[in-house]
């Protein structure tokens, strides 16, 4: 399979983090550099990948905690991606204050998702879509050949994202899981911010969120 999805789990609060790596010209991007995310760094110069690319579901901390680190991965900084409605959210630390977290100075997001974008990891398509109700700017990135969906804090397996943070809304949370999760093939695999990964099958079935 030409797209590859690498997933590590990071940080205090478990994050995943994913490597997306184009197996034929070896271009790669991040997916939610959360803390400790420099272990994957090592992958990517060992297998001499090409990182290119930065992009956040969502702007809460513990999502973009490792950003400032692969932008400066290359010269001149690695663009970072997030939808516009999560720029606030970014620029005041992901929440971070809110639980007596410092984080770094972050680097300036220099592209912005719009719902039904497709953005390449080298030559790999993915879809782009917005998804709010965790956060106001959340995406999705559907990876159609792969039959995957990297849904941030969503979805998760048996569970959904809470929405008790600023800019969190349930019903737009379910109204997102509803129209833009649940309506991707049923073998599709749900890669979560956390735990275990899942399927839409798997969800339709058997999450009790969702009856």
């Amino acid at each position: 399979m030409p797209l590859e999805i690498f997933p590590y789990t990071l940080g205090p609060l478990e994050n995943n983090t994913y490597l997306l790596v184009d197996s034929v010209t070896r271009e790669a991007a991040i997916v939610d550099p959360s803390f400790e995310s420099h272990q994957i760094a090592k992958k990517i110069l060992t297998e001499k990948l090409h990182l290119t690319q930065i992009w956040l579901t969502h702007a809460h901390f513990d999502h973009i905690a490792g950003a400032k680190l692969y932008s400066e991965f290359s010269q001149p900084p690695l663009p970072i991606s997030l939808h516009r409605e999560d720029l606030n959210l970014f620029h005041e630390g992901g929440g971070a204050p809110m639980f007596g977290i410092q984080m770094p100075e972050m680097p300036e997001p220099s592209r912005f998702f719009e719902h039904g974008q497709q953005v390449f990891v080298g030559q790999e398509l993915l879809e782009v879509r917005h998804t709010p109700g965790h956060s106001r700017g959340h995406i999705i990135l559907y990876a159609p050949q792969a039959a995957a969906a990297l849904v941030g804090d969503l979805i998760f397996k048996h569970a959904v994202g809470r929405t008790d943070l600023p800019g969190g809304s349930s019903t737009q949370l379910l109204k997102s899981i509803y129209t833009q999760v649940l309506s991707l093939p049923p073998e599709t695999r749900l890669l979560s911010g956390h735990g275990p990964e899942t399927t839409v099958q798997e969800e339709v079935a058997n999450n009790p969120y969702l009856r």
